[in-house]
């Protein structure tokens, strides 16, 4: 068979006959298996995407057959940093750049035989669906979910634009190598995430994910609970509020650090002899990655007066405190802080001691680093003597009582930052006019769509667009201007499994009726790497469009199932590595088939895979005789030993691909096929429900095998075969095990023997196990004349007297 001229004969079939269309009005339970939707990069696919793919394809293939009606879209999250990249160095325009890809991404999914609805298409940079998220960005503003402040971005003075983290390299600008990335301040839009803080945390435990993605999501959260203290600043009449973990070494502190990015740090200095030089640090302090940063300050030329000894205490600012955490600020603890010790050093700051492990021994007052654990409060005022856990709460009462503090609670979540100053993007949906100030764009106006002609290179390209810059203000009808800044390309992706659902709707988002049909997503399948930023912002989405009246659940994606990786050469498959191999290439010379069972016979799908020409071509080879079987084996009745065979493959294939369990599946599909070769007929039905279980590993060959069969629909939309029970006979299942175990051992002394010429294999087995052993099927895979024979035969050709060795269900052999 020409596995090959056979796929595009069956995927020409399938899209002309429409086979994997939705019908909405099904009267079966509904499915919907979900792929995180990929970026069309120009490099196109390659086997490690095929195995992604592939894992997805088998199971909407599987629950299709057992009767769901399921949804499994495709769609391109096509806007995005990499497609500008692309326009800057090659000088094409990205929406050129873009199609051509998608084009090429739909061409190579298709050859991998990929059952998707296509007629559900979305490409995130078309405005048909750019509209909707201007339109839910609105909504979201209009509930106080959106709002507009200064941020620090990372700036390229050469290129005179703002840079995402990805282009920045050790602290030099990607292009300008030579050019340090300096933080600058901007006006930016943010999403209030932080509003569901707390739901986003306490819903993870209802989550059918894998564990290690719900710690990874509960400490990107991070609730902490702990103290605010209140410090006065001398001279002023104000107070900095401190957030703190850890108000049992309150009287260690011995300055307060603000990130240098907190708004209040101007007000600090003003007018102070320190103004300039904060300035001046702030300005020249270069972008640094959080783990790599050198622990930076400078004083602010204030004071803070401690709460509870009346000490005076400098008012730094830094670089290693984030400014939107908690409230910006820290008491420096350096005794019990390793951050905090090391920036106590580098400017000859104070180090006091106040939690001791050896108390009521002396205390030892040079430390060579921080001590963070636990112990006794000494040089505390009243609270000397006490363990530190029972200090946080005395102390935390006291300061409660003087009114100087009180209990707190902050999470580690920030709200999102979606501004970016790019073009290839959503535009914001705002205008800026100097009578209305920010007004949002009419509904009845959106989209507002991107300009084609721009200018790439230099700063922001929608600001060389003057046509699209300069507009009408909504409100007054006078001269105003455009927002140029970008949404962040993880708004699209935090609803567009919504946009599955009704994707031609010209009139809302989404139907309502339809978002109850098919939410939530049953099994959505993605890397793990997605774990704190797209997952989150779904998961965030999913409860406020709730909230606003979209949609009716809480939680986007009932199963996350984290797939592995693609290995080659011991590294993952990637083109930038030269190790990639190429589905086209592939199935030119063994069929898109083989590779698809290849890749889901190495390992479980959640664990990487190792990519090996020699194992594809054993599969190739297993193909070939699957077909050679099927074909030479003649329609009519089946034994009581295939019969059984047969079901018990049945009930083993089903479990294991209900548990995604997909190895040991094939293994049991090859056993089951290669078993042909030893029967001489099989009844027709069960026939095809052998060719049925295959349908979704190999769904072109198992087609045209149905097709031969007879049969004039697709055996793609065929009920899933179900097992009989009272057909499997444990008996021949027992001899089936016990003849694969005499093979195995067979096989292993033919390899120990490698070079000897070997002619006959004599099998000594016990008196009552002479019937447990398969002699055909033994010699059809060891490949050499077999003789069994009992222990006890006299006349048994055993010249090394290796019978005697027998043991219950371990036969002897002896090979010549």
């Amino acid at each position: 068979m020409d596995f090959n001229r056979v796929a595009k004969k069956w995927q020409k079939r399938w899209e002309a006959n429409k086979v994997f269309k939705v019908k909405e009005a099904a009267k079966k339970d509904k499915f919907y298996v979900l792929e995180m939707f990929p970026y069309p990069s120009g490099t196109g696919l390659h086997m490690g995407h095929a195995f992604n793919y592939t894992i997805g394809d088998i199971y909407a293939r599987f629950k299709r057959m057992q009767g769901f009606n399921v949804l499994y879209p495709m769609g391109y999250d096509s806007f995005g940093l990499p497609a500008e990249n692309a326009a800057i160095k090659a000088k094409i325009h990205p929406k050129k750049y873009t199609e051509a890809t998608i084009k090429n991404f739909i061409k190579q999914q298709k050859l991998l035989g990929l059952s998707y609805d296509w007629s559900r298409l979305i490409k995130t940079s078309s405005p048909e669906y750019y509209r909707w998220n201007q339109y839910l960005f609105l909504k979201l503003m209009e509930n106080n979910l959106v709002y507009r402040k200064e941020s620090i971005v990372n700036w390229c003075a050469e290129c005179d634009t703002v840079l995402a983290n990805e282009q920045v390299h050790n602290g030099k600008c990607w292009r300008h190598k030579d050019t340090d990335v300096i933080e600058k301040s901007l006006e930016q839009w943010f999403i209030k995430t932080t509003a569901y803080s707390e739901e986003l945390l306490k819903d993870i435990d209802k989550l059918d994910w894998p564990e290690r993605i719900k710690i990874m999501q509960k400490n990107w959260i991070g609730k902490s609970r702990g103290t605010k203290v209140k410090f006065r600043i001398k001279d002023l009449d104000e107070e900095i509020e401190v957030f703190t973990t850890r108000p049992d070494t309150l009287y260690g502190v011995t300055f307060l650090v603000y990130s240098i990015h907190h708004p209040r740090v101007k007000e600090l200095i003003s007018g102070t002899k320190q103004e300039k030089n904060v300035i001046d640090f702030i300005s020249s302090t270069p972008k640094q990655t959080q783990e790599a940063k050198e622990k930076e300050g400078v004083f602010t030329g204030r004071y803070a007066v401690h709460p509870l000894t009346g000490e005076e205490i400098p008012i730094y600012a830094s670089n290693f405190v984030v400014a939107d955490y908690a409230t910006g600020v820290v008491m420096a603890v350096p005794a019990h802080d390793q951050r905090d010790f090391e920036f106590a050093k580098k400017y000859d700051l104070p180090i006091k001691m106040v939690v001791c492990p050896n108390y009521p021994k002396p205390v030892c007052k040079v430390l060579e680093k921080a001590y963070t654990k636990e112990g006794i409060l000494v040089d505390s005022g009243k609270f000397t003597g006490i363990r530190s856990e029972k200090a946080k709460n005395e102390i935390t009462a006291y300061l409660k009582q003087k009114k100087l503090g009180s209990e707190g609670l902050q999470y580690k979540l920030r709200d999102w930052l979606v501004s970016r100053q790019r073009y290839w993007g959503t535009p914001i949906p705002v205008i800026y006019c100097d009578s209305c100030g920010i007004v949002n764009v009419p509904e009845k106006d959106l989209p507002v769509k991107l300009p084609e002609n721009v200018k790439f290179g230099k700063g922001n390209p929608l600001e060389s667009n003057e046509k699209f810059l300069k507009t009408k203000c909504p409100k007054c009808k006078g001269e105003a201007r455009r927002e140029t800044d970008t949404m962040d390309t993880f708004f699209d992706s935090s609803w567009y499994f919504l946009r599955f659902i009704d994707p031609s709707n010209d009139k809302e988002p989404f139907n309502k009726k339809r978002q109850a049909q098919w939410m939530p997503v049953d099994w959505y399948i993605g890397g793990a790497e997605h774990a704190c930023m797209h997952l989150i912002y779904a998961r965030f989405f999913t409860k406020a469009l709730r909230d606003l009246g979209f949609v009716n659940v809480d939680e986007p994606f009932k199963v996350l199932f984290n797939q592995g990786m693609l290995h080659k050469d011991g590294v993952v498959m990637a083109k930038s590595r030269g190790n990639v191999v190429l589905p086209e290439e592939f199935s030119k010379k063994y069929g898109i088939d083989t590779a698809r069972l290849f890749l889901m016979s190495v390992a479980s799908p959640d664990k990487d895979v190792e990519w090996s020409d020699t194992g594809a071509e054993g599969i190739y080879k297993f193909l070939n005789r699957l077909v050679s079987n099927v074909s030479k084996i003649k329609i009519g009745k089946s034994s009581a030993r295939l019969e059984s065979k047969i079901n018990k493959t049945i009930k083993e294939v089903t479990e294991y691909i209900k548990d995604l369990k997909y190895n040991l599946a094939v293994i049991k599909i090859r056993g089951l096929f290669d078993y042909f070769a030893l029967e001489k007929e099989i009844g027709k039905k069960d026939m095809e429900s052998c060719i049925k279980i295959i349908a979704p590993f190999c769904p072109h060959i198992a087609e045209e095998l149905w097709e031969k069969m007879g049969n004039k629909s697709f055996v793609s939309i065929q009920k899933w075969p179900s097992h009989n029970s009272s057909k499997i006979n444990e008996k021949f299942e027992a001899e089936d095990k016990a003849t694969n175990n005499v093979i195995s051992d067979i096989s292993k002394i033919l390899s120990l023997l490698k070079g000897k010429s070997i002619n006959k294999v004599y099998v000594y087995v016990l008196p009552k196990e002479l019937d447990a052993y398969n002699k055909e099927e033994i010699e059809r895979r060891v490949n050499k004349e077999v003789i069994i024979s009992r222990v006890n035969d006299k006349d048994k050709h055993d010249p090394q007297n290796k019978a005697k060795k027998a043991k219950p269900g371990k036969p002897a052999i002896y090979l010549e």
